[in-house]
């Protein structure tokens, strides 16, 4: 049992990094496109910009979906296989990376994470108790399986950018995805407990 704290905790600090390192990257690009007026500048420099950010910003990608790939497993599997299907993941990885390139290996692994997750989601839906939840209580297990459906499609997101198709539809998924995550999470069980007082 305190291995597997330890290893929840690790693994959510590990991905409050990340994430803080991205959001940082995010903020002082936004500002920089501002403040040196990039918009007005000529195309070459513009595209020299963005693939500069890119650049910035992809190790801490990279490294946020393999965290996921890694989250999201533990929730159905034990520790023991759980490193195992990590080891699987970063062969299928390196395979696919040799194959098409290290941005479609990266789509692969993110398509599996969702998949998982998905699958998470339901089965906590259907109050499945076999699933690892470090806390118990149906919409807290509900919650934390819509938040984490959200974030990972919050990074699909960023690599479908390009796709006008796919950007909204997948913008408004990862939006209800994470609001109803944040409600199952934090304020479910009281409007349960609401609305039971007041029968």
């Amino acid at each position: 049992m305190k291995k597997k704290q330890s290893y929840d905790f690790y693994l959510i600090l590990a991905t409050t990094v990340v994430l803080f390192c991205i959001s940082i990257i995010c903020v002082y690009s936004m500002f920089y496109f501002k403040l040196a007026q990039v918009n007005e500048m000529q195309p070459v420099a513009k595209l020299a910009y963005m693939n500069q950010m890119n650049q910035f910003i992809s190790p801490f990608l990279i490294a946020l979906i393999m965290l996921m790939c890694i989250c999201v497993p533990k929730r159905l599997l034990p520790t023991v296989w759980l490193n195992r299907f990590s080891l699987g993941i970063l062969v299928l990885a390196g395979v696919v990376t040799w194959l098409q390139g290290i941005k479609i290996a990266l789509l692969v692994i993110l398509v599996l994470a969702m998949v998982l997750q998905f699958i998470v989601l339901i089965m906590a839906l259907a109050g499945n108790e076999r699933l690892n939840f470090e806390k118990k209580g149906y919409w807290v297990r509900v919650g934390s399986s819509a938040m984490h459906l959200g974030l990972i499609l919050f990074v699909l997101d960023l690599f479908l950018h390009k796709n006008q198709d796919l950007h909204l539809p997948i913008f408004w998924l990862t939006t209800i995805s994470t609001v109803v995550g944040m409600i199952g999470c934090f304020y479910a069980e009281g409007v349960v407990g609401l609305f039971k007082g007041k029968r």
